[in-house]
């Protein structure tokens, strides 16, 4: 295979040659499980998603591994606020997450280990790197010291004397007290009161952050794996410090590839949850915003470039994918018709490589396909094979769908089979599927449930305002026997999501 990746370790776009020939190993940064996703996320693991497939597509058995962390300070933050527990929370998010990306086509990882199941691997790392001088134990924390490891900073492009010069006040006097070192960073953090504890040999706490995701991807994947992904704002310290720690146990580089994805802009910032202007996945898609529509408007910008969230850009991507989704299920609807031999639909797993030579007259664009996808997954470029492709197929499926005859010689209607087909093929690569009027245009049913489970939230908050939590109470499990979860939040609001 020809496909060059943009690797941030080294800063260059180089080709990708399989520590194993025929294999591919991937680990990929997940949620901390304190939420619902956001539009940002369903950049990150699309167009994961996507390189996943070109690679199964290309013909390379992938592993793909992706994370849940399951506790952490916002895990701990949620549960107190909602009166709950860390479990009950992650698992409730866990939920959700599953099925927003599944909502979206998103292939599921081969695994997706949780931090709370992986306690034993790390501790022995905590303890193999205390051994070997690269971390130290302060009053029950154990802490890694960066000026132990020679390549730290080499990730981000940061160097340990400008990161001292500015950690000033980023961490509370005590916990700075107990450091050697500012950028010091936890890998143990010693058991507070009313929080879950584990046992350790430092005495009872829990894992710090980043030494999870070590953890993790050795367990699953080993000391060296091919890619590892994230998006940008991952690069420090998790990434950096996720580096340093790996490399310090086993003396061994973490990852061939470092793949960073670019953030969602709302009105010229971050999307993110800490500013609250962030759109939920579920929000976007009970709107009626049709799952592909959603694929469509995040692979129209290269992954590595800023992605700007505006109701025009998202209109217009919907417009796009009218064409498009009419052109792969013009088969499905009229192939009968036609007298196309009949094709299974796609299953998701069932990404096979085509082999159309290039001389025959698909041969170009599918191989303008792979020169755009070898090209440091530029999907844009490989959107426009696709609506290349389409555009006979629409026009073809406008006039059966307003009844009007084929009219076309039986050659003709032969080839634009094979184009179909090519087109199926092509737009699974990117995870594209053909979507009922249903999934594109949203449910008027849905559309009624959705102003009713409103009407009954404000209804309960009318009734805790006035104190009847009796009333408040009958609404909220009346609500769960429908399958509909209430999520309280700070400041009076309410979420929900469908079970």
């Amino acid at each position: 295979m020809n496909l060059r990746l943009t690797n941030t370790l080294t800063r260059r776009t180089e080709s990708f040659t399989p520590l194993s020939p025929g294999k591919a190993s991937i680990y990929c940064c997940g949620v901390t499980v304190y939420d619902l996703c956001h539009l940002g996320h369903a950049r990150s693991y699309i167009n994961w998603d996507v390189l996943r497939r070109y690679l199964i597509w290309s013909g390379l058995d992938v592993s793909f591994v992706q994370n849940f962390t399951d506790i952490d300070d916002k895990i701990l933050k949620r549960a107190s606020e909602e009166n709950s527990s860390m479990t009950a929370v992650s698992e409730r998010n866990i939920d959700a997450f599953h099925a927003d990306m599944d909502s979206l086509g998103i292939l599921r990882p081969d695994s997706m280990p949780r931090a709370t199941q992986c306690l034993d691997g790390i501790r022995a790392l905590i303890g193999e790197l205390e051994a070997k001088g690269a971390a130290y134990s302060a009053d029950g924390d154990v802490y890694f010291a960066v000026m132990k490891h020679a390549g730290y900073g080499k990730l981000s492009g940061r160097d340990l004397s400008e990161q001292q010069d500015n950690a000033g006040g980023r961490v509370a006097d005590a916990e700075g007290a107990r450091k050697q070192h500012p950028f010091d960073f936890a890998l143990w953090k010693g058991a507070k009161e009313g929080e879950p504890s584990f046992p350790s040999p430092w005495g009872a706490g829990r894992p710090g952050w980043h030494i999870e995701c070590s953890a993790m991807v050795r367990a699953e994947l080993g000391d060296t794996i091919d890619i590892h992904l994230g998006g940008a704002d991952l690069v420090f310290p998790h990434h950096e410090n996720e580096i340093a720690q790996s490399e310090a146990a086993t003396g061994q580089e973490l990852a061939q590839v470092w793949m960073h994805n670019g953030m969602v802009n709302v009105g010229g910032q971050k999307m993110s949850k800490s500013l609250g202007n962030f759109t939920t996945i579920r929000a976007l898609l009970e709107s009626g915003v049709s799952p592909m529509t959603l694929r469509l408007f995040v692979l129209q910008a290269h992954y590595r470039k800023p992605l700007d969230f505006t109701a025009d850009a998202l209109d217009a991507a919907a417009t796009g994918w009218k064409g498009l989704n009419a052109a792969l299920g013009l088969g499905e609807r009229h192939g009968q018709s036609l007298g196309w031999p009949a094709t299974p639909a796609l299953a998701p797993e069932a990404l096979v490589g085509t082999t159309n030579d290039p001389s025959e007259p698909l041969g170009p664009l599918q191989q303008r396909f792979i020169d755009a996808m070898d090209d440091d997954l530029n999907s844009s470029g490989a959107l426009a094979v696709l609506f290349d492709l389409a555009k006979p197929l629409r026009a073809l499926a406008n006039r059966l769908d307003r009844g009007d005859g084929a009219d076309r010689p039986a050659d003709e209607v032969v080839a634009l089979a094979l184009r179909w087909q090519l087109l199926r093929d092509l737009a699974a690569v990117l995870g594209l599927r053909c979507e009922a009027d249903s999934e594109t245009t949203g449910s008027g049913d849905d559309s009624t449930n959705q102003v009713e489970i409103q009407a009954a939230i404000d209804a309960r908050i009318t009734a805790k305002s006035t104190k009847n939590y009796a009333e408040a109470d009958r609404i909220r499990d009346e609500l769960r026997a429908q399958g509909i979860e209430l999520i309280d939040k700070p400041g009076g609001i309410t979420e929900w999501i469908r079970r």
